[in-house]
């Protein structure tokens, strides 16, 4: 990976040129990681979108400067997901960062086939990219917000794209642990079925530029040594993961979200990986800098082919 931590990172992407679009930029943490951004030479210009009003209200609360910005009056939360989506298309701007608006509004104007922003036959996921110092690597955990229960199929679409999105971070061959409660199959619990059928794809090739192992419980994926007391040795990925793939939605969520409040030291980025542009897609109660850094991984992601 061509970045060891957030503020690597940062520092990489500073005074790049990114026009950034906020449908519900009525929403203090929004506007925060943009001032964040901006402190650190990362925003060009913005078109915040919501009720005008309350949006320059809490613009100069943050502190950012007015003539930097555009501002799209809006009072509906659609049609604020749909006027930033068409910003967008009409080459005003870079990548999108999620407001105050519910997902399934943003997701439906991004999904909206009039827009093209999604190619054919594509799933889109959530990626959210961890970094902490109790891990000697970043490391990514998907599908955490978009796929609620995950065919097969939809997994193996899933791994492709969190491990397309490594490769975009210059990560030639990313090790993709299946995360399952344990780390043998048994029918009765059907993500270990499943896991073992995405390891065997990749084997086949039909999952490709990656290693996939499992099922592998946390520990396994995380720690070399909690693996080789488990008996797992010899293995790739075991202790060595760069992409967690949990079960479902039910599973994924809630670490991502405990991650994030209560590792030490942990930061993360929360981007939709999929579309043809880069999508900030936070959960609404993120931290500040979480956006901050997803505006800087967008911000380098743009730039990727």
């Amino acid at each position: 990976m061509k970045f060891n931590s957030f503020a690597d990172l940062i520092s990489q992407v500073k005074g790049k040129s990114n026009r950034v679009v906020v449908p519900g930029a009525n929403n203090k943490e929004a506007l925060q990681a943009i001032k964040m951004a901006d402190d650190n030479g990362l925003i060009s210009h913005g078109i915040l979108i919501g009720p005008i009003n309350a949006v320059k209200a809490m613009v100069k609360e943050a502190g950012l400067p007015e003539g930097k910005f555009e501002f799209i009056d809006c009072e509906d939360v659609p049609t604020m997901c749909k006027l930033a989506v068409d910003q967008i298309l009409a080459g005003k701007g870079d990548f999108l960062i999620k407001g105050l608006v519910d997902t399934k509004y943003y997701m439906k104007a991004i999904l909206n086939k009039e827009a093209h922003l999604v190619p054919e036959g594509a799933l889109l996921s959530h990626f959210v990219l961890f970094s902490t110092p109790k891990y000697k690597k970043p490391f990514a955990v998907t599908d955490s917000a978009v796929v609620i229960a995950p065919t097969l199929e939809q997994k193996a679409k899933i791994v492709q794209n969190a491990v397309d999105t490594m490769h975009k971070l210059g990560l030639a061959e990313p090790k993709v642990a299946v995360v399952c409660p344990v780390e043998k199959v048994n029918e009765k619990i059907p993500s270990t079925v499943d896991a073992a059928a995405l390891a065997q794809m990749n084997a086949e090739g039909k999952i490709s530029g990656c290693v996939v192992e499992g099922p592998y419980d946390f520990y396994i994926s995380m720690s070399a040594q909690r693996a080789a007391e488990k008996g797992i040795s010899g293995k790739k990925v075991a202790g060595d993961a760069d992409i967690l793939v949990l079960p479902d939605l039910d599973a994924a969520n809630p670490l991502y979200k405990a991650l994030a409040f209560f590792g030490q030291d942990m930061e993360a980025a929360a981007v939709l990986v999929g579309p043809k542009i880069p999508v900030i897609l936070p959960s609404r109660a993120d931290d500040p800098k979480v956006k901050l850094n997803a505006i800087a991984l967008c911000s380098y992601l743009k730039d990727q082919k």
